[in-house]
């Protein structure tokens, strides 16, 4: 329900309304002349940021700029809109979909109050629920800012966000992963057997997710039809994606192609959006005409986002943001369209935007804790591009870190070597691991397909492969 909706007239009144921010260090004050600077100034160090000439000129001024932020109300994010209202859409949808009733418990706070209040055991994962539709991203993004990794953790962990299809993500104990068997000639047998790999390994209960090498949609289809029918034949209780672009999808639901979830690439200002070649009235199309095919079975949550810092500075559409913070932006859109699975591939746009090991990881903490805050079922692929300053370590450091935080899945990669996008992620023994060093489990639906197959024992103990599994000779 929109609460809070803005006349054109009180909207420029929000834009015009601006302040002066101003925090004195040792005798020395720093100036902000408007929140989006006070907000890049406070970011933690990242290199897009820097690309961007947003980032602190020093450490000094940037932890006056933390400071700073602690201390605005979070009220003046109703009031001092980042992105001008008359001229993005993703402002629009952000500040007239806003709830004041859940936004009323929280309306007293600063944004270091609000910190202190979601580390503190009054924040329970029922009383973060309540105020969901109340927090804006910039809210988010603010507080996130102002917190050590161990807080985005902390309070990440609190937030459960569960979606339905064909089995149920993201319940507290359970730990998924897409498994994403991409090839670089969209070969079908090829894709087959990663398919089957993966699921021998207890991968695929988030969903069974192809980048098509190619966007035409006769290969598209083709897939489609693939995945449809190792799905119908195994009974698995999973749901598939060929993640091609919306409008490809759009065109192939009226072709009465087997589309699961919809899949499109988002971002945080119109411009960004615009870049990908959509709008917020073509994901509302899209959305549509995937829930007219009813293919859920237990639920209706059919829409995919795949989100990354950078995106936006990349194409040149940040509107003057930061990175984390025109990210957190995206999730606004996402959260509109009540998704089955939202994605930041945190790694994957490159060093420019996160140099090494450390800002991935930051990054990747960042976005799942702004997402779970926002009522979003958060995903991470652990990622990075073979020029970054990072290696696999770095990434099962970040992966341990996803699955203390209560990440509701990642990707299962063969080999952890995507060799059709050309990046590094995780793998299908990556997910084992998880579960087992954290004792976690697959979905339940998914989880009992695996014993009912003989993948699994009662246990969660992976068997093993029988040679003549039907699984085995599906690609053969």
């Amino acid at each position: 329900m929109i609460i809070c909706c803005r006349s054109k007239t009180n909207s420029l009144k929000l834009q015009n309304f601006r302040k002066m921010y101003k925090y004195t260090v040792h005798h020395h004050t720093y100036s902000f002349p408007s929140l989006r600077l006070l907000m890049a100034k406070a970011s933690p160090y990242r290199s897009g940021d820097v690309l961007a000439e947003l980032a602190a000129d020093s450490y000094q001024e940037r932890v006056a700029a933390q400071l700073c932020l602690a201390d605005v109300p979070l009220r003046t994010f109703l009031n001092e809109v980042l992105v001008p209202y008359e001229t993005d859409e993703v402002t629009r949808l952000i500040i007239d979909s806003h709830d004041a009733n859940a936004f009323e418990r929280i309306s007293s706070f600063t944004v270091g109050q609000f910190r202190d209040w979601l580390l503190s055991d009054d924040a329970t994962e029922r009383s973060i629920l309540q105020i969901k539709k109340g927090l804006t991203p910039e809210m988010v993004a603010a507080v996130s800012k102002i917190m050590r990794n161990q807080d985005l953790v902390l309070v990440a962990q609190k937030c459960r966000v569960v979606t339905r299809f064909r089995d149920t993500i993201g319940l507290k104990g359970r730990f998924s992963a897409r498994l994403q068997p991409n090839h670089p000639t969209d070969d079908l047998q090829g894709i087959a057997a990663s398919i089957i790999d993966g699921l021998m390994y207890g991968s695929g209960d988030a969903v069974i997710g192809i980048n098509p090498a190619t966007d035409h949609p006769d290969k598209v289809y083709a897939l489609l039809h693939m995945l449809n029918s190792l799905i119908s034949r195994f009974g698995i209780p999973t749901q598939s994606c060929v993640l091609s672009h919306v409008t490809t999808t759009i065109q192939l639901i009226e072709q009465h192609a087997p589309v699961d979830l919809v899949f499109q690439s988002i971002g945080g200002t119109e411009k960004t959006n615009a870049s990908f070649g959509v709008n917020l009235s073509l994901l509302k199309e899209a959305y549509e005409a995937g829930l007219s095919l009813k293919r859920g079975t237990i639920g209706n949550n059919i829409m995919y986002f795949e989100t990354g810092q950078g995106s936006a500075l990349s194409a040149n559409a940040h509107e003057g943001l930061d990175q984390q913070t025109c990210e957190a932006r995206a999730y606004a859109v996402a959260r509109h369209f009540d998704p089955h699975l939202v994605n930041s591939v945190v790694g994957f746009i490159g060093p420019e935007y996160l140099f090494d090991g450390k800002q991935i990881t930051r990054a990747a903490l960042e976005d799942h804790f702004c997402g779970k805050l926002l009522g979003l079922p958060m995903g991470m692929d652990i990622c990075y591009t073979n020029h970054a300053e990072t290696d696999q370590n770095d990434m099962d450091n970040l992966l341990l870190l996803m699955g203390v935080s209560g990440c509701n899945y990642i990707m299962g990669v063969p080999g952890a070597d995507d060799i059709m996008l050309n990046y590094q992620s995780t793998s299908f023994h990556d997910a084992l691991f998880v579960r087992k060093a954290l004792g976690l489990r697959p979905a339940p639906e998914f989880e009992a397909w695996l014993v009912q197959q003989g993948i699994f024992d009662e246990e969660g103990n992976q068997l093993p492969a029988r040679a003549d599994h039907p699984l085995l000779s599906y690609s053969s």
